[in-house]
């Protein structure tokens, strides 16, 4: 599975983003698909998953109610759509994959830059 996330940049305090990733390859083996991020000096955090069956989502408290992901299935996309963002949202974003039989995420994305200005 490779996995292609788009769709940073940066933005003012209380705007929004939408960011993508697109996955090809075996997708049909996909349990389950994530973002994380990782800020500065600090380690890399789970924002929010979406069962690739069901499409039933998980988020951060941190981001709850503002950032929703979604999947396009012909398109074998997920999508993290980010409202209100705050500048403590700044980081480094990594879409990734849980396949089916497997324990964890296993497959990364290259990661998409989001900056918050204050």
């Amino acid at each position: 599975v490779q996995l292609q996330a788009s769709g940073g940049g940066l933005v003012q305090a209380g705007g929004s983003l939408r960011l993508s990733c697109a996955a090809s390859g075996r997708t049909f083996t996909i349990y389950r698909m994530g973002w994380f991020r990782q800020a500065p000096g600090k380690d890399r955090e789970f924002v929010a998953s979406i069962l690739w069956r069901d499409s039933r989502t998980n988020y951060a408290d941190s981001v709850k109610g503002r950032f929703t992901i979604s999947r396009e299935n012909a398109k074998n996309t997920v999508y993290l759509q980010m409202n209100s963002l705050k500048p403590e949202d700044t980081a480094l974003y990594y879409c990734a994959a849980h396949l089916v039989g497997l324990g964890s995420y296993n497959y990364w994305g290259q990661g998409t830059l989001v900056t918050v200005s204050s």
